[in-house]
């Protein structure tokens, strides 16, 4: 079974025992490990819990490049946020008796999958995961139908160098990697820190640290 921090469990159980459904957000900056502290939360769980990820909202490349913004793929107005924070409003809803259907991000075929994500109605906690969770616009439309938003703050030389990985496993050459890292990643991540204040709890480093080692 997976071994969760007590300092998150404890959190999630209170949730739990206070609500019908819970809709937890995980923010942070591009490569913190958010994705997998939420699958790791959703394996504890089993049925009782769903990831619905911010990633899914992403534009299509196509619509990228008729805007003029493929080159920042992942900044918060490549997503449609708008999109995103209307389904949230509905996996919020009291009383919903049908299975709400997400969208899900492949990173493989680096573009959005409709429908990939099934969040059954005796679904109990609904893990909402991404970077702009905290900020402005309709991101704080979605904001106000969570319970809490929990802030994933790690070191950012151990990020980049996670992220770099990531890139490079999925096509880029570690050249490529680190230019879209200094040009694309670290602004993002300048902007979305800019907004950890918001944040219910900011997960300490240590917290982090120990689940990944």
């Amino acid at each position: 079974m997976v071994q969760l921090p007590d300092a998150i469990l404890s959190r999630i159980k209170s949730f739990m025992a206070s609500h019908e459904r819970v809709l937890l957000g995980i923010a942070g900056p591009p490569g913190c490990g958010k994705s997998s502290l939420s699958a790791q939360i959703k394996t504890y769980l089993g049925p009782e819990a769903a990831i619905l990820p911010m990633d899914g909202f992403h534009l299509a490349n196509e619509v990228l490049d008729t805007l003029g913004r493929r080159q920042r793929k992942g900044a918060e107005d490549t997503f449609d946020s708008a999109g995103f924070a209307a389904l949230v409003q509905r996996v919020a809803q009291p009383g919903e008796d049908q299975i709400i259907y997400a969208p899900d991000f492949k990173r493989e075929v680096d573009a959005a999958i409709a429908g990939a994500i099934a969040i059954a109605p005796s679904c109990r906690l609904v893990i909402i995961e991404g970077n702009y969770l905290l900020c402005d616009g309709h991101w704080q439309v979605a904001r106000r139908h969570m319970h809490q938003v929990w802030y994933v703050d790690v070191d950012d030389a151990a990020r980049n160098m996670w992220l770099a990985a990531r890139h490079v496993s999925f096509g880029r050459t570690q050249s490529e990697a680190e230019a879209w890292i200094t040009q694309t990643d670290a602004p993002n991540a300048r902007f979305i820190e800019s907004f950890k204040s918001r944040a219910d709890w900011v997960i300490p480093r240590g917290i982090m640290e120990a689940l990944y080692q």
